[in-house]
Formats: structure tokens, sequence, C-alpha cells
């Protein structure tokens, strides 16, 4: 067998890899609002969706990342009434989705991975995910005549969701530390 074909199989499988990681983050994602007892209001403070979605992004890239966060909350709003369709789940999507694209990319970038490039990622997918999110706000609630103010913004993107933010900035990073310890996904660039 050429060497071609094996790098072609390789790709293959790798591909298929990402593929089903990416289903296994998306049924995650579906699964864990449950925990937060399907109280919309508790699953805004703790924000279960984004945490499959931000690790999918880093574990399997930005593209899966993106498609993720983009489907996941139509999925759910579909299967289970919750997030409601519109507006919630439209701003979710537009928001999970940068979520999953940004901190995928951005990692990608660095040529050698540790805790703190996970932070570099994680930091500003965070800060463009919650923008997103603000800016989608006031496009649908400007479609129906109603207002999205800095107010409305800081209370839903920032306040209210203070305890998932903790949640994102401890778990992430030390998922990711974990999974390099054990070699299931060894950081980029590290020696072994």
């Amino acid at each position: 067998m050429s060497t071609s074909s094996h790098t072609h199989d390789r790709g293959e499988r790798e591909a298929l890899r990402k593929l089903i990681l990416s289903a296994m983050f998306m049924a995650i994602g579906v699964i864990l609002p449950f925990f937060t007892g399907q109280i919309q209001q508790f699953g805004k403070m703790i924000l279960p969706m984004h945490l499959p979605v931000m690790l999918c992004g880093l574990i399997c890239g930005w593209q899966y990342g993106g498609a993720v966060g983009l489907i996941l909350p139509f999925l759910r709003s579909m299967m289970f009434g919750m997030p409601p369709m519109y507006p919630e789940a439209v701003a979710m999507s537009v928001e999970l989705a940068v979520y999953g694209l940004t901190i995928g990319l951005i990692y990608s970038l660095f040529k050698k991975q540790n805790v703190l490039t996970v932070y570099l990622a994680l930091i500003p997918s965070m800060i463009l995910g919650r923008a997103a999110w603000g800016a989608t706000q006031v496009i649908i609630l400007g479609l129906s005549d109603r207002s999205f103010t800095w107010g409305l913004f800081f209370a839903g993107a920032v306040l209210r969701a203070i305890p998932g933010i903790i949640i994102q900035l401890l778990l992430i990073p030390a998922i990711m530390a974990m999974l390099n310890h054990t070699g299931m996904l060894p950081y980029k660039g590290e020696s072994t």
C-alpha cells in the first residue's frame, strides 16, 4: 500500500473520529441542561450547553465546534421546548457557534499547547460569544420593536452568567490538562 493511501486512510479515520466526538458533545449538550432541572433561569446562570461546545472546538477543531454550537440550541428547542425557539434558541445558536468556532480557531494557531494556551483561546471566545449573543438580541428584538439595552446585555451576558463563567474558567482547562496527562489528547508541541 502506498504512502498516500495510508495518509488518506489516516485522514478519513481522523475525520470520522472528530465526527463521532462531535456527536458525543452534541449528546452531552442535550443532556446537561437536565442537571439544571430544565429551569431556564438556573440554566442561564450555569450555562450547561456552553461546556461541550467549547470542548468540541478545542478537541475537534473550529469547524466542528462551530457546527455543534450552531445546531445544539435548535435541537434542544425542537426536542424539549427549552430553550424556547424564538428568541432564545436563535440568539444562543449564534453565541454557541461563535464560542465553538473561535476557541477552536485560536487554540489551533498555537504551535505549542498547554493550560495557558487553553486560557488564551477560552477568554477571547467567551468575550466574542457574549458579544455575538448581544448583537443577535439587538437585531431580533429590534425586529419586534423591543429594545435591548446595555443594562439588559450586562445582566444577561455577565451578571447572571457569573457562576457559569467561573465553571468554564475552572473546568475547561482542567479537562484539557487531564486529557493531556492521561495521554488521551496530548498538547500539540509537547514532548512525550
